[in-house]
């Protein structure tokens, strides 16, 4: 991946604490999941916080009208997105969980999971559809806000992030690209990470401040 794409991953992340708080309801319906295919060897299955590399199709399922085709955007790259925070519809963050590189899915998403009673007019979705995908997973990588990136940050381990860790972990990430970027553009995407972060405005950044997807205690 490119600096500028896994920037702009690390920043709507780092931007999004608790943008995944829903208001609980009363829901009777569930996304149904039919393994197409799945490989023996499966050392690293999808979590939270995981970022996939996937195709997937979208089809109505009243009449099997496709609405979308990954392969068709982009210049036909798999979608790269982070699972279980809200990059795609919540029927898919579901539908994506356990799920091995190369497995292949169909899954069935009722409204509730996907556009619900108002739809989605600009992607040819009507109200209340019930939507099936048909998914090929490529891969399995470590998320922006895993667990496993907090303790990268956290060189002195002591359970928070001060601007000095998160300084250098930014440096590193930006040294990756062939454009040099200069000081002035590296201390603003700093100043924003904690202005949308730090809520207690002491000057670190806590695991419940950075909203890391756990897979174990830190």
């Amino acid at each position: 991946m490119n600096l500028l794409f896994r920037l702009a991953v690390f920043l709507s992340l780092w931007g999004c604490s608790g943008a995944q708080e829903q208001t609980k309801e009363e829901n009777t319906e569930e996304v149904k999941i039919e393994v197409l295919h799945r490989p023996e060897n499966c050392s690293k299955p999808s979590r939270k916080g995981d970022l996939l590399n996937a195709h997937y199709d979208g089809y109505l399922a009243k009449d099997g009208s496709k609405f979308y085709c990954s392969r068709t955007q982009d210049e036909g790259h798999p979608k790269w997105f982070v699972l279980g925070v809200g990059h795609v519809i919540k029927g898919l963050d579901i539908a994506m969980m356990d799920m091995c590189p190369g497995e292949k899915r169909k899954v069935i998403i009722p409204p509730s999971f996907a556009y619900g009673k108002e739809g989605y007019a600009e992607g040819k979705i009507p109200p209340n559809a019930t939507l099936m995908f048909e998914i090929e997973l490529y891969a399995v990588t470590k998320g922006p806000r895993s667990i496993e990136t907090f303790k990268e940050i956290d060189t002195d381990n002591d359970r928070q992030l001060s601007r000095a860790e998160i300084e250098l972990y930014l440096q590193k990430d930006f040294e990756k690209d062939a454009k040099p970027r200069d000081k002035s553009y590296q201390k603003a995407v700093l100043e924003d990470i904690f202005k949308k972060n730090d809520h207690n405005g002491d000057g670190f950044i806590s695991p419940k401040e950075y909203n890391v997807h756990q897979h174990d205690e830190l």
